[in-house]
């Protein structure tokens, strides 16, 4: 049986391939339209829309539509964690991932993510940031766990992007496979609670702070924080 987070990334991936995710630009239908020619429900379609939206892979301009982001038009750090998340949308799509234990899962994202930090704090540009603000804005307006954990997902990966390292960018792609995984999912929806989500959002303010103030230390210390509570939250130990 497919999850809904598994189904939502596979319906986000056949919107895209349905619209040309060819490296042009293009509008998308309406979410009606899309709903209808899909076989789907108009709430369907909205979750696979916000996993797009928080994958950096579409852009919604007021009063024209919505349209497909491709790299050349975004320019910005969004359409390399796009493409980076949209192949593991299509590995999942594909065959399912390994599911990996969130025990482990949490020791390698507490091993790995802070020692990114001073390499964000050296590295990052103006547009980094804004891609950051990007998915905390998007985490601020989610109205369901489903969609504040893509832009939870998408905020880390932007973090990592912004470290100017096509390595360890691949290298975190394998942790955000990980994450995609059921028995994560699970546990994370068990342990979720709107309590929780406003303190992981007030550490993803504070950690992007950090760095725009390029305090590595303080965003070591923050992101090694804001682990430690998810993995306390989860797995109910530190």
């Amino acid at each position: 049986m497919v999850d809904r987070s598994e189904a939502h990334q596979e319906l986000a991936a056949l919107i895209v391939s349905r619209s040309g995710g060819d490296g042009t630009a293009a509008r998308l239908p309406a979410e009606r339209e899309l709903a209808a020619e899909l076989g789907v429900s108009r709430s369907a379609v909205r979750h696979a829309m916000g996993v797009l939206e928080a994958q950096g892979r579409i852009s919604r301009e007021v009063g024209r539509g919505t349209f497909l982001r491709t790299d050349g038009a975004s320019g910005t750090v969004g359409s390399t964690v796009g493409s980076t998340v949209g192949s593991t949308v299509g590995s999942t799509v594909s065959g399912r991932q390994d599911d990996f234990s969130p025990a482990d899962v949490m020791l390698v994202r507490r091993m790995f993510e802070p020692q990114v930090m001073p390499l964000v704090v050296a590295w990052a540009t103006a547009r980094d940031f804004a891609e950051m603000d990007r998915c905390l804005d998007g985490g601020d307006r989610a109205p369901g766990f489903e969609e504040f954990e893509q832009w939870d997902a998408a905020l880390h990966a932007a973090i990592v992007a912004a470290s100017r390292s096509p390595l360890l960018v691949r290298l975190y792609s394998q942790v955000e496979l990980a994450r995609r995984g059921r028995v994560w999912g699970d546990m994370k929806r068990r342990s979720a609670s709107p309590e929780r989500r406003a303190e992981y959002q007030r550490d993803h303010t504070e950690i992007v702070a950090a760095l725009k103030s390029r305090d590595a230390e303080t965003a070591v210390a923050a992101m090694r924080a804001h682990l430690a509570r998810v993995s306390s939250h989860l797995l109910g130990a530190e």
